[in-house]
């Protein structure tokens, strides 16, 4: 099969590469707005599955189309990507001392077949301070990120206290569940 990774995401090709497998990259532009009645796993779901619907049509008959989103979940709403360095710190000020949800949808798609499946992690967060969050925000690029965080880097040395569930997931693609899903598909 020929893999496709739709997804612009340095840290899902960097996960992706993991797997030794080869695979080439498309960015796939697409709407990314979602019925507002959709909650929590639904969401990246959702949209990973509209991912794979805007590049299905170029797909040729030995194609594997993998497509991905992820969000933060935190009492009760969707954080997103920030949309400036103001917005990245009242994120991570909401999340810091509590307990958050990473959902992240995956869709795989050949021309005869589409699978797709949501990875959940429960993540801790230790009380950051303003200095810890600033720190943070000024040095590395929260922007990009959904929840303004990225666990591989410097604040999930220093601030994540526990994670449930795939660590890679929070990273952007849970990776053991798409190995396993690729095998099942050849």
């Amino acid at each position: 099969m020929n893999i496709i990774l739709g997804s612009h995401s340095p840290r899902r090709r960097e996960l992706l590469e993991g797997l030794d497998i080869s695979f080439q990259t498309v960015d796939i532009d697409c709407d990314e707005t979602y019925p507002a009645d959709l909650k929590a796993g639904d969401i990246p779901l959702f949209l990973a599955r509209r991912k794979a619907e805007a590049y299905s049509e170029l797909l040729g008959a030995d194609d594997l189309l993998i497509t991905a989103d992820t969000i933060v979940w935190h009492e009760g709403k969707m954080l997103g990507k920030p949309q400036d360095l103001d917005e990245a710190r009242q994120m991570l000020r909401s999340l810091s001392g509590k307990t958050h949800q990473v959902y992240t949808g995956v869709c795989l798609t050949t021309p005869a077949d589409q699978r797709s499946f949501v990875c959940k992690t429960d993540v801790e967060f230790d009380w950051l301070t303003d200095r810890q969050i600033d720190y943070y925000v000024d040095n590395y690029r929260p922007l990009d990120k959904a929840g303004a965080y990225g666990i591989q880097e410097w604040i999930g040395y220093v601030g994540v206290k526990a994670i449930h569930g795939s660590y890679f997931n929070v990273m952007g693609l849970p990776i053991q569940r798409l190995a396993k899903t690729i095998d099942e598909m050849q």
